[in-house]
């Protein structure tokens, strides 16, 4: 508490306020790029989320901890911890014992010995002869004592949650008292069995009586009921881990619990109990456990919880299931069996999900079918731009293209503001007008007046009708040319809506047809299986383009990696033949001379070698008075973008 009397901590009403937003950049880049090879955009996120980012582990590595941990367990454990106990004790105590014997020179003494040459050899009977034994060394006696705390310790520690912690000193009159819980608690689970209109009253004075032994303090009967069925059936599953052997000699152990043989029944008549009331729990499965370690009787039902919750975990994190969300995602088990990392990141998967929902990166198509939103194409435009002009810079030093402005090249010039200007201002100029006239009149005060104003001149900068063709055969998806020539539209785009406003770019893609398609269809675009190369059709939708802008400069920009197979007829009908025919070759040089006529600028951008493509892009450009490119599938956004530039500078 402060002096003013306010108080700082951690904001708990609801979400912080002032926490970071969520970065979705890289997220957006991940589900963008596998929508571009192809996948639907939930698909997609469900990759992102499978696969995790940089700073967050996915949910396939999240389940494979699960299963490494699980895994771990079974290695490491073995289940016999119990018998090994009492059978050590057992055997120090004879030891005593004989040696005590020993020193007795009586008839008694050798009679003793006798009988304890003749126990049984198994553990189980030796404990069941020696019940009523008359010790006389004082370590067999504290031994035989220590086996019976022990077993009861184990059997309702294996039922009841941290109940061998409660009684690791036990007296006799802690014997009593969880003798007298089972017996309230089976005539309890009896009455609500029968249905009994009296089950809240004798539950609450349960809980009265008996509320030490359940620190889950549990509100109602199903509650109780559910929360001790699941250690029952983890015990039970522990039990069916050993083998037939082990079994049989805890069953029989099960007797000398605290020495009453009471407890091992009312035990087992809740056993009973339980599995009635909750058949759909997990009785019978059984573990494979090849440790070293041994786990007693308590520690292997706790151990078997944790494999079921394993389980549990991993089925979760699959979200395999009808209806599966992250939030399904049980975050204390998680941060129980793996860590507090492993819940972290599972609440920013969670978190991650919401945020590509509430921030608009999809967005539903009219069909029906969900797409990328503008402001998801935005942003995989930048991250495309980015690395062209990377790309660009470390091959010929240019510089930064996003600086944006459709007035043209700042020259360093200035002039006084006139009305209607919409050049930017020149700030430091137009400052130190205000200031040496504020001056002049004797004022301290600067104000600034639309006669300070002075505006930055600019270079006239001319417009350009931009046609993109890109060819969406089946070659450029066998030959991984799919993603880089959607990578590369997405660049060019996003240059042009951001420095060159004015241009009008318009995209194509020809495959047996060609079509003028928004960005957002190029993205989403699915390969297709179809012959054909139908450049012809691309290049005569490319002029159409450049006629509806004729005040602006033509400019046509072609990818392709196939030499023309297919040529539109007068009637829409795509005809399709390999080699080339002669007439697909004239319409399709029939266009190209009609674009060059029209003063258009073509390029084409030829990937891969082979040689009869080679030989006709360069015709291509010789009749066209254009350039052959032919950069690598990693270079081609760099090539498209650059000659872009270049021909925008003439």
């Amino acid at each position: 508490m402060s002096a003013d009397g306010y108080r700082y901590g951690p904001y708990r009403d609801g979400p912080d306020p002032l926490a970071p937003p969520v970065e979705l950049r890289e997220a957006v880049d991940q589900v963008g790029r596998d929508v571009m090879e192809g996948a639907s955009p939930r698909s997609a996120t469900d990759e992102l989320l499978r696969r995790g980012t940089p700073a967050t582990a996915g949910l396939d590595e999240l389940t494979r901890r699960v299963w490494q941990r699980r895994a771990e367990i079974q290695r490491r454990h073995r289940l016999d911890g119990t018998l090994q106990e009492v059978r050590r004790l057992l055997d120090e105590g004879l030891t005593a014992e004989r040696r005590r014997l020993a020193s007795e020179a009586s008839e008694d003494a050798r009679f003793e010995e006798m009988r304890l040459d003749a126990l049984p050899s198994g553990t189980a009977g030796a404990v069941s002869d020696l019940a009523d034994h008359e010790w006389r060394s004082e370590t067999g006696r504290s031994n035989y004592e220590r086996i019976r705390e022990l077993l009861g310790r184990e059997l309702l520690g294996a039922r009841f949650d941290r109940m061998k912690e409660a009684l690791q000193q036990a007296t006799p009159e802690d014997a009593d008292r969880a003798g007298a819980m089972l017996a309230d608690l089976n005539d309890l689970l009896a009455a609500h069995a029968r249905g009994d209109a009296d089950v809240a009253e004798r539950f609450d004075e349960f809980l009265r009586r008996h509320g030490e032994f359940f620190p889950e303090n549990p509100s109602t009967v199903d509650e109780l009921i559910d929360a001790l069925s699941a250690r029952s059936a983890a015990a039970q599953r522990a039990m069916n881990s050993m083998t037939p052997e082990q079994r049989q000699e805890l069953a029989e152990l099960a007797q000398q619990a605290f020495g009453d043989p009471r407890i091992a029944e009312q035990l087992s008549r809740l056993d009973e109990r339980l599995r009635a009331a909750r058949p759909g729990e997990d009785w019978s499965s059984s573990g494979r456990f090849r440790g070293q370690d041994p786990l007693g009787l308590a520690e292997a039902a706790r151990a078997m919880t944790d494999l079921s919750e394993l389980d549990a975990l991993a089925e979760q994190l699959a979200q395999s299931y009808p209806g599966a969300r992250l939030e399904d995602i049980d975050l204390e088990s998680l941060e129980r069996q793996l860590g507090d990392d492993a819940g972290v990141d599972a609440r920013r998967l969670a978190e991650l999900e919401r945020e590509l929902s509430r921030q608009g990166v999809f967005e539903r198509a009219p069909d029906g079918s969900l797409r990328l939103s503008p402001k998801a194409l935005r942003r995989l435009g930048e991250t495309a731009l980015s690395d062209v002009v990377r790309v660009l810079r470390a091959g010929r030093g240019e510089r930064d293209t996003t600086a944006s402005g459709a007035a043209g090249e700042v020259t360093g010039s200035s002039r006084p503001w006139r009305f209607g200007d919409t050049q930017p201002w020149a700030v430091s100029k137009t400052v130190r007008n205000a200031v040496l006239r504020t001056a002049s009149a004797g004022r301290s005060t600067v104000r600034l007046d639309v006669s300070d104003v002075e505006v930055a001149e600019t270079e006239h900068r001319s417009r350009a009708a931009v046609a993109l063709c890109v060819d969406t055969s089946w070659s450029m998806v066998a030959e991984d040319r799919w993603l880089p020539m959607k990578r590369t539209a997405l660049a060019l785009h996003q240059l042009i809506s951001t420095r060159f406003r004015t241009d009008a770019l318009q995209i194509i893609t020809f495959g047996r047809h060609a079509r003028q398609v928004e960005l957002s269809e190029l993205v989403a675009l699915e390969a297709t299986w179809e012959q054909g190369t139908n450049a012809h059709h691309a290049l005569l939708l490319a002029g159409r383009h450049l006629r509806r802008h004729p005040g602006a400069q033509p400019v046509v920009l072609m990818v392709t990696d196939g030499e023309p197979t297919a040529h539109l007829e007068p009637d829409g009908e795509a005809l399709f033949d390999y080699p080339p025919s002669p007439v697909t070759l004239t319409r399709t040089l029939s266009e190209v001379d009609r674009l060059a006529t029209s003063g258009a600028a073509l390029s084409v951008f030829r990937l891969g070698d082979d040689p009869r493509l080679a030989a006709f892009v360069d015709l291509l450009a010789r009749r066209a008075g254009g350039r052959v490119l032919a950069p690598d599938a990693d270079g081609l956004g760099a090539a498209v973008v650059g000659d872009y530039l270049r021909n925008r500078r003439g």
